[in-house]
Protein backbone atom coordinates (compact mmCIF):
# COMPACT_ATOMS: atom_id res chain seq x y z
CA UNK A 1 0.00 0.00 0.00
CA UNK A 2 3.32 2.21 -0.63
CA UNK A 3 1.40 3.56 -3.64
CA UNK A 4 -1.91 5.30 -2.71
CA UNK A 5 -4.01 5.46 -6.05
CA UNK A 6 -7.43 4.69 -4.41
CA UNK A 7 -9.93 6.74 -6.27
CA UNK A 8 -12.46 7.03 -3.74
CA UNK A 9 -13.25 10.15 -0.97
CA UNK A 10 -12.11 9.21 2.33
CA UNK A 11 -13.45 10.39 5.79
CA UNK A 12 -16.73 11.03 7.27
CA UNK A 13 -18.15 11.27 3.35
CA UNK A 14 -16.39 8.21 2.39
CA UNK A 15 -17.54 6.21 5.65
CA UNK A 16 -21.31 6.96 4.50
CA UNK A 17 -20.58 4.91 1.33
CA UNK A 18 -19.06 2.09 2.95
CA UNK A 19 -21.39 1.80 5.62
CA UNK A 20 -23.65 1.33 2.37
CA UNK A 21 -21.14 -1.11 0.98
CA UNK A 22 -20.66 -2.82 4.32
CA UNK A 23 -24.34 -3.82 4.43
CA UNK A 24 -24.35 -5.33 0.40
CA UNK A 25 -21.39 -7.51 1.03
CA UNK A 26 -22.08 -8.85 4.75
CA UNK A 27 -23.59 -11.81 3.97
CA UNK A 28 -21.19 -13.13 0.96
CA UNK A 29 -18.20 -11.69 3.33
CA UNK A 30 -19.69 -13.90 6.63
CA UNK A 31 -19.91 -17.08 4.65
CA UNK A 32 -16.62 -16.33 3.12
CA UNK A 33 -15.15 -16.52 7.17
CA UNK A 34 -17.34 -19.45 8.05
CA UNK A 35 -15.99 -20.72 5.52
CA UNK A 36 -12.22 -20.45 5.85
CA UNK A 37 -12.61 -21.11 10.08
CA UNK A 38 -11.78 -17.93 11.63
CA UNK A 39 -12.17 -19.33 14.97
CA UNK A 40 -11.37 -18.30 18.69
CA UNK A 41 -8.40 -17.16 19.82
CA UNK A 42 -6.86 -16.23 16.12
CA UNK A 43 -4.47 -13.34 15.48
CA UNK A 44 -5.50 -11.62 12.47
CA UNK A 45 -4.55 -8.89 10.21
CA UNK A 46 -6.82 -6.53 8.01
CA UNK A 47 -5.36 -4.66 5.03
CA UNK A 48 -6.98 -1.39 3.74
CA UNK A 49 -9.89 -1.97 6.78
CA UNK A 50 -11.27 1.16 5.70
CA UNK A 51 -14.62 1.90 8.16
CA UNK A 52 -13.98 -1.19 10.05
CA UNK A 53 -16.84 -3.01 9.24
CA UNK A 54 -15.13 -6.67 8.56
CA UNK A 55 -12.35 -5.74 11.05
CA UNK A 56 -15.15 -5.67 14.12
CA UNK A 57 -16.61 -9.06 12.32
CA UNK A 58 -13.23 -10.39 12.64
CA UNK A 59 -13.18 -9.25 16.59
CA UNK A 60 -16.01 -10.95 17.06
CA UNK A 61 -15.16 -13.93 15.76
CA UNK A 62 -11.39 -14.53 17.33
CA UNK A 63 -13.09 -13.64 20.77
CA UNK A 64 -11.11 -12.07 24.12
CA UNK A 65 -8.71 -14.63 23.29
CA UNK A 66 -7.72 -13.12 19.81
CA UNK A 67 -6.56 -9.99 18.31
CA UNK A 68 -7.39 -8.15 15.29
CA UNK A 69 -4.47 -5.36 13.61
CA UNK A 70 -6.63 -3.17 11.26
CA UNK A 71 -4.43 -0.82 8.89
CA UNK A 72 -5.12 1.64 6.82
CA UNK A 73 -3.66 5.24 5.19
CA UNK A 74 -6.73 7.20 5.92
CA UNK A 75 -6.73 9.19 9.38
CA UNK A 76 -9.98 10.22 9.93
CA UNK A 77 -11.47 6.84 8.51
CA UNK A 78 -9.64 4.83 11.34
CA UNK A 79 -10.71 7.62 13.82
CA UNK A 80 -14.66 6.85 12.65
CA UNK A 81 -13.86 3.49 13.08
CA UNK A 82 -12.24 3.70 16.65
CA UNK A 83 -15.34 5.44 17.78
CA UNK A 84 -17.61 2.94 16.34
CA UNK A 85 -15.47 -0.11 17.67
CA UNK A 86 -15.23 1.23 21.06
CA UNK A 87 -19.15 1.99 21.30
CA UNK A 88 -19.20 -1.97 20.23
CA UNK A 89 -16.93 -3.00 23.30
CA UNK A 90 -14.53 -4.76 21.25
CA UNK A 91 -11.05 -4.10 22.87
CA UNK A 92 -9.38 -6.81 21.15
CA UNK A 93 -9.68 -4.73 17.93
CA UNK A 94 -6.16 -2.39 17.36
CA UNK A 95 -6.34 0.20 14.16
CA UNK A 96 -3.25 1.82 13.24
CA UNK A 97 -2.57 4.47 10.62
CA UNK A 98 0.33 3.05 8.75
CA UNK A 99 0.93 1.25 4.87
CA UNK A 100 1.05 -1.86 4.59
CA UNK A 101 5.25 -1.94 3.82
CA UNK A 102 6.13 -0.03 6.75
CA UNK A 103 4.43 -2.77 9.19
CA UNK A 104 6.18 -4.55 11.79
CA UNK A 105 4.60 -7.23 14.07
CA UNK A 106 5.57 -8.62 17.27
CA UNK A 107 4.81 -11.99 15.82
CA UNK A 108 3.87 -13.39 12.93
CA UNK A 109 -0.07 -13.85 12.62
CA UNK A 110 -2.66 -16.80 11.47
CA UNK A 111 -4.72 -15.11 8.78
CA UNK A 112 -4.15 -11.95 6.66
CA UNK A 113 -7.59 -10.43 5.07
CA UNK A 114 -8.26 -7.60 2.39
CA UNK A 115 -10.83 -6.47 0.58
CA UNK A 116 -11.14 -4.49 -2.66
CA UNK A 117 -7.22 -2.89 -2.22
CA UNK A 118 -5.50 -4.99 -4.61
CA UNK A 119 -7.46 -3.66 -7.07
CA UNK A 120 -6.29 0.00 -6.17
CA UNK A 121 -2.17 -0.77 -6.36
CA UNK A 122 0.00 -0.80 -9.30
CA UNK A 123 2.10 -3.14 -7.66
CA UNK A 124 -0.08 -6.08 -5.83
CA UNK A 125 2.26 -9.08 -5.95
CA UNK A 126 4.88 -6.98 -3.93
CA UNK A 127 1.95 -6.57 -1.52
CA UNK A 128 0.94 -10.21 -1.57
CA UNK A 129 4.53 -11.04 -0.36
CA UNK A 130 4.48 -8.28 2.24
CA UNK A 131 1.23 -10.35 3.39
CA UNK A 132 2.80 -13.74 3.53
CA UNK A 133 5.92 -12.46 5.27
CA UNK A 134 3.53 -11.31 8.56
CA UNK A 135 2.18 -14.87 8.43
CA UNK A 136 3.18 -17.77 10.36
CA UNK A 137 3.72 -21.10 8.36
CA UNK A 138 0.44 -22.93 7.50
CA UNK A 139 -1.22 -18.60 8.10
CA UNK A 140 -4.10 -18.17 5.48
CA UNK A 141 -4.83 -15.44 3.37
CA UNK A 142 -8.32 -14.14 2.72
CA UNK A 143 -9.31 -11.76 -0.31
CA UNK A 144 -12.43 -10.44 -1.48
CA UNK A 145 -11.82 -7.80 -5.00
CA UNK A 146 -13.60 -7.10 -7.76
CA UNK A 147 -14.40 -7.37 -11.91
CA UNK A 148 -15.73 -4.45 -13.22
CA UNK A 149 -15.81 -5.72 -15.92
CA UNK A 150 -18.79 -7.95 -15.35
CA UNK A 151 -21.30 -4.86 -14.33
CA UNK A 152 -24.49 -4.54 -16.23
CA UNK A 153 -27.58 -2.96 -15.96
CA UNK A 154 -31.60 -4.20 -17.71
CA UNK A 155 -32.56 -1.78 -19.68
CA UNK A 156 -29.61 -0.47 -20.93
CA UNK A 157 -28.72 3.30 -19.37
CA UNK A 158 -26.26 5.58 -20.18
CA UNK A 159 -25.91 6.83 -16.56
CA UNK A 160 -24.94 3.57 -15.54
CA UNK A 161 -22.66 3.04 -18.59
CA UNK A 162 -20.71 6.34 -17.70
CA UNK A 163 -20.27 5.26 -14.05
CA UNK A 164 -18.89 1.50 -15.47
CA UNK A 165 -16.83 3.46 -18.13
CA UNK A 166 -15.23 6.20 -15.43
CA UNK A 167 -14.59 3.93 -12.88
CA UNK A 168 -12.44 0.94 -14.97
CA UNK A 169 -11.06 4.23 -17.02
CA UNK A 170 -10.00 6.50 -13.79
CA UNK A 171 -7.80 3.81 -12.06
CA UNK A 172 -6.66 2.49 -15.47
CA UNK A 173 -5.12 6.06 -15.57
CA UNK A 174 -3.89 5.44 -12.10
CA UNK A 175 -2.27 2.32 -13.21
CA UNK A 176 -4.47 0.28 -11.30
CA UNK A 177 -6.36 -3.34 -11.85
CA UNK A 178 -10.26 -2.66 -11.80
CA UNK A 179 -10.69 -6.41 -12.93
CA UNK A 180 -8.43 -7.93 -10.50
CA UNK A 181 -10.34 -10.65 -9.52
CA UNK A 182 -10.03 -13.70 -11.57
CA UNK A 183 -6.70 -12.92 -11.60
CA UNK A 184 -6.20 -13.67 -7.73
CA UNK A 185 -5.85 -17.73 -7.76
CA UNK A 186 -2.53 -17.27 -10.37
CA UNK A 187 -1.28 -14.36 -8.05
CA UNK A 188 -1.49 -16.11 -5.15
CA UNK A 189 -0.22 -19.25 -6.36
CA UNK A 190 2.72 -17.66 -7.62
CA UNK A 191 3.37 -16.08 -4.67
CA UNK A 192 3.61 -19.20 -3.16
CA UNK A 193 0.25 -19.66 -1.40
CA UNK A 194 -1.13 -23.52 -1.53
CA UNK A 195 -4.33 -24.61 -1.10
CA UNK A 196 -5.85 -22.29 -3.05
CA UNK A 197 -9.05 -21.86 -3.75
CA UNK A 198 -11.92 -19.27 -5.25
CA UNK A 199 -16.27 -18.64 -4.67
CA UNK A 200 -17.57 -15.72 -7.27
CA UNK A 201 -20.62 -13.80 -6.31
CA UNK A 202 -22.63 -10.96 -7.67
CA UNK A 203 -24.65 -8.40 -5.76
CA UNK A 204 -27.83 -7.14 -8.21
CA UNK A 205 -30.91 -5.85 -7.68
CA UNK A 206 -34.12 -5.76 -9.55
CA UNK A 207 -36.18 -3.00 -7.01
CA UNK A 208 -34.51 -0.17 -5.29
CA UNK A 209 -32.13 -0.44 -2.28
CA UNK A 210 -28.15 -0.79 -1.31
CA UNK A 211 -26.71 -1.29 -4.96
CA UNK A 212 -28.27 1.00 -6.83
CA UNK A 213 -27.22 3.65 -4.06
CA UNK A 214 -23.93 2.71 -3.98
CA UNK A 215 -23.34 2.99 -7.30
CA UNK A 216 -24.99 6.59 -7.30
CA UNK A 217 -22.80 7.06 -4.67
CA UNK A 218 -19.61 5.74 -6.24
CA UNK A 219 -19.74 7.88 -9.30
CA UNK A 220 -19.71 10.69 -7.10
CA UNK A 221 -16.64 9.30 -4.92
CA UNK A 222 -14.67 8.91 -8.37
CA UNK A 223 -15.76 12.47 -9.83
CA UNK A 224 -12.98 14.68 -8.74
CA UNK A 225 -10.31 12.20 -10.61
CA UNK A 226 -11.93 11.56 -13.45
CA UNK A 227 -12.31 15.00 -13.92
CA UNK A 228 -8.62 15.67 -13.29
CA UNK A 229 -7.93 12.91 -15.33
CA UNK A 230 -9.83 14.26 -18.62
CA UNK A 231 -12.11 11.82 -18.90
CA UNK A 232 -15.39 13.77 -17.94
CA UNK A 233 -16.62 17.13 -17.96
CA UNK A 234 -18.98 18.49 -15.09
CA UNK A 235 -22.18 18.32 -16.51
CA UNK A 236 -21.61 14.99 -17.56
CA UNK A 237 -21.44 13.86 -13.90
CA UNK A 238 -23.89 15.72 -12.49
CA UNK A 239 -26.28 14.45 -15.08
CA UNK A 240 -25.55 11.07 -14.63
CA UNK A 241 -25.85 11.43 -11.03
CA UNK A 242 -28.59 13.29 -10.82
CA UNK A 243 -30.17 10.07 -12.84
CA UNK A 244 -28.52 7.24 -10.81
CA UNK A 245 -29.95 8.86 -7.77
CA UNK A 246 -33.61 8.61 -9.69
CA UNK A 247 -33.10 5.13 -10.28
CA UNK A 248 -32.25 4.27 -6.68
CA UNK A 249 -36.04 3.85 -6.15
CA UNK A 250 -37.13 2.73 -9.55
CA UNK A 251 -39.00 -0.51 -9.75
CA UNK A 252 -38.34 -1.60 -13.32
CA UNK A 253 -34.14 -1.43 -13.65
CA UNK A 254 -32.44 -4.21 -12.73
CA UNK A 255 -28.77 -3.01 -11.96
CA UNK A 256 -25.45 -4.90 -10.54
CA UNK A 257 -22.21 -4.62 -8.65
CA UNK A 258 -19.25 -5.49 -9.69
CA UNK A 259 -18.39 -9.19 -9.98
CA UNK A 260 -16.56 -10.24 -6.56
CA UNK A 261 -13.93 -13.12 -6.55
CA UNK A 262 -13.22 -14.53 -2.88
CA UNK A 263 -9.59 -16.22 -3.15
CA UNK A 264 -8.07 -17.84 -0.13
CA UNK A 265 -4.64 -19.62 0.48
CA UNK A 266 -2.36 -20.92 3.36
CA UNK A 267 1.22 -20.30 3.85
CA UNK A 268 3.67 -23.93 3.26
Amino acid sequence: MAERHYVHVGGEEGRDRLRVLARIFAPATAALLDRVEIVAGMRCLDVGCGGGDVAVELARRVGPGGAVIAIDFDGESLDIARREALLAGHDNLIYRQCDLFDLGLDKPIDVVYTRFVLTHLQDPVTALRKMAGLLRPGGRIVIEDADASANFCHPPEPAFDLYSRLYRETMRARGTDPDIGPKLPLLLRDVGFGDVELNVYQPAEFGGGDIKLLVALTLHSIAQPALEAGLTNSDEIHTASRRLHQLVKDGDTVMSMPRIVQAWGRLP
